[in-house]
């Protein structure tokens, strides 16, 4: 693994779902939010730094660092979605899981049904609020 194949696996991802390059995470930068890291040993870590706490986390392949990555990426455009679509007496979350479900589906199947199964367990301990509607 080099930076420049990182970079670009990041880079070619952010592309098929439009993100902004605000939202892509610095590499070998540590900065308040979130970042990647790529050793001399070539391991991967996802780092999230949130005033002063740093939590580096292991990934145990690239597939795995890039669902963390576009995972964050893909809830705050998300998030963006829900607020220039939200529908009065609404849980929020309706719009904003199924635009997440959609954008991680356009980059890898697998990940589409991994947060599915994730907004599945938040809905099992706190239920959409509002007007129910059909998950497929």
């Amino acid at each position: 693994m080099t930076l420049e194949t990182l970079k670009n696996s990041i880079n070619v991802l952010a592309e098929k779902v439009n993100a902004p390059k605000n939202l892509l995470p610095p590499i070998n930068c540590i900065q308040e939010g979130n970042s990647v890291e790529l050793d001399e040993f070539n391991n991967l870590y996802y780092v999230i730094s949130e005033r002063g706490d740093v939590e580096r986390s292991l990934m145990m392949d690239l597939d795995e660092l890039l669902y963390h990555v576009f995972s964050d990426i893909t809830f705050i455009m998300s998030m963006h979605f829900e607020l220039n679509n939200r529908k009065d007496g609404q849980d929020v979350r309706r719009i904003m899981f199924q635009k997440q479900e959609e954008l991680l589906g356009q980059l890898k199947n697998e990940w589409k049904d991994k947060v599915k199964k994730e907004h599945d367990y938040i809905l099992g301990y706190a239920p959409f609020q509002g007007r129910q509607i059909n998950r497929e």
